[in-house]
């Protein structure tokens, strides 16, 4: 278990554990009311949303969960960290919690995961927010992501030299991260063991047909459309080198009905980024929807 004692002042939550296949699922639960649901990727973890966590816990019920192999979560060196896992876990996780009226916020690999949930039970979901990510099929990634997908020369990357999660908090902002807070994204993933989702979920995108978790990741794509009468909010980091505009448009696509909120000088990292901005749009949502 990772030591957050130095990060306490910017991370103060406290840690909350669901039992998966006898391991330790991490998530924090903050505030009362409708539930938050803020869904992370790689290799970020509930670390990433803790503006968010304290800023919505005024008013709703914040919950903030870890993948398994991610952030405070147990990271077997023998499980099967695939996309329709994940997807397992995070619904045994809130069905769990009995929650309804769910908002869900979702970055990176959360929003295939995120909606992997909600296609499975729509009845749950109230709002969707959609940050940087994807949860349809991509026939392209940049060149320094599928480095990372070369199978003797990936691992030694990521999960020897730690190039994946140490060259993330500079490649994925447009601004220096403080000290504390690239010492907080980096805190779980410090060693070649703690690594292993970090270079699974690399492994795991579903580029072509034959990939396993390509019919998975289909299946979330094919339900997207039950979710056109929804309150949508999609916010973009339009500096965003490895979700570009291209992923943005796909989203619009399927979502036509959604409030979009482009935000130019953010990187990847929207909310390192720009913080106030991404919460204010949230917050706006939030109360008009």
């Amino acid at each position: 278990m990772p030591d957050i004692s130095e990060i306490k002042d910017i991370y103060p939550f406290k840690s909350n554990y669901f039992r998966i296949k006898d391991y330790n699922y991490h998530y924090v639960d903050e505030g009362k009311g409708e539930p938050v649901v803020m869904v992370h990727g790689n290799p970020t973890w509930s670390f990433y949303y803790r503006r968010l966590i304290s800023e919505v816990s005024k008013t709703h019920r914040a919950i903030a969960p870890d993948h398994l192999g991610c952030g405070l979560s147990d990271k077997p060196q023998n499980f099967e960290y695939r996309l329709e896992t994940h997807i397992d876990n995070l619904e045994a996780f809130l069905l769990s919690l009995k929650l309804d009226k769910i908002t869900l916020v979702m970055h990176d690999w959360g929003g295939a995961i995120g909606m992997g949930f909600a296609v499975r039970h729509p009845q749950k979901i109230k709002r969707l927010v959609i940050l940087n990510s994807a949860a349809f099929s991509m026939h392209w990634i940049p060149w320094r992501i599928s480095l990372g997908r070369i199978p003797w020369l990936g691992e030694k990357l990521i999960r020897k030299l730690n190039l994946f999660c140490s060259l993330s908090v500079r490649m994925a902002v447009s601004r220096k991260l403080a000290p504390e807070v690239k010492k907080g994204l980096l805190l779980p993933y410090d060693s070649y063991e703690n690594r292993i989702a970090v270079y699974n979920f690399v492994e795991d995108i579903p580029l072509r047909p034959e990939h396993k978790s390509y019919e998975v990741l289909l299946q979330v794509e094919h339900g997207l459309w039950m979710f056109r009468e929804y309150p949508v909010c999609i916010i973009w980091g339009m500096k965003d080198w490895c979700f570009t505009h291209r992923f943005l448009e796909r989203w619009i696509l399927y979502c036509p009905q959604a409030q979009v909120f482009p935000i130019k000088d953010a990187n990847h990292y929207l909310l390192e980024d720009a913080p106030d901005e991404v919460i204010g749009y949230i917050r706006k949502f939030l109360n008009n929807n």
